[in-house]
């Protein structure tokens, strides 16, 4: 298991610096509210991700192998949701956005790591690829690179959002924003999807 670490690594780090609906709302967040505002989602999407790779891990995804129905159920059920948060970002009201956006809170980020098909599809490919053997100690070890990877990863999209908020001096380019940020998100899982 420990030979693997850096490709580990590699992986975990591009996989949670690419863009994808936690990166692309994280972005959001950070244009509309600024950094502070943002940390609990930051924290909810690190620990809820983490989270879910350990669950995994232990034979969540083993109910799928028994279940088959329940992936496609549950690639629906992501995709519903993922068009709902895309409508929200887009139609927020750019003359409000400080005030009216709500920030994903702790435990809803770490819950929207479940209707999240990016992070299905990372989180079965680092248990399966960097834990083929199942062992505790590799699950472990594969749940905290990830956690220590996705930090800087979600900060970075939050201050990136904090940056992109200086250009935003006008109403319309707010609601351009807003717009491109919820079409970004739908997009960003159609690859997972299909």
């Amino acid at each position: 298991m420990f030979e693997s670490i850096i490709p580990l690594i590699a992986f975990a780090f591009v996989t949670t610096f690419t863009p994808g609906p936690n990166n692309l709302m994280l972005m959001t967040s950070g244009a509309n509210i600024g950094f502070i505002r943002s940390l609990p989602h930051v924290f909810g999407v690190v620990f809820g991700f983490g989270f879910m790779v350990f669950l995994v891990g232990l034979g969540a995804s083993e109910v799928f192998a028994f279940f088959p129905w329940l992936h496609p159920l549950l690639s629906f059920a992501c995709m519903g949701y993922l068009l709902f948060l895309a409508y929200k970002i887009a139609t927020s009201n750019p003359n409000l956005a400080t005030q009216q956006y709500q920030p994903m809170r702790f435990v809803s980020a770490m819950m929207f790591q479940w209707v999240n098909p990016k992070s299905w599809s990372m989180a079965l490919t680092a248990v399966s690829v960097y834990n083929p053997s199942a062992s505790g100690s590799g699950l472990v070890l594969v749940t905290a690179v990830f956690m220590l990877v996705n930090f800087p990863s979600t900060t970075a999209w939050v201050v990136a959002g904090k940056k992109v908020r200086g250009w935003l001096t006008h109403e319309y380019a707010i609601r351009r924003f807003n717009w491109a940020m919820a079409l970004l998100l739908l997009f960003s899982t159609l690859p997972v999807m299909f």
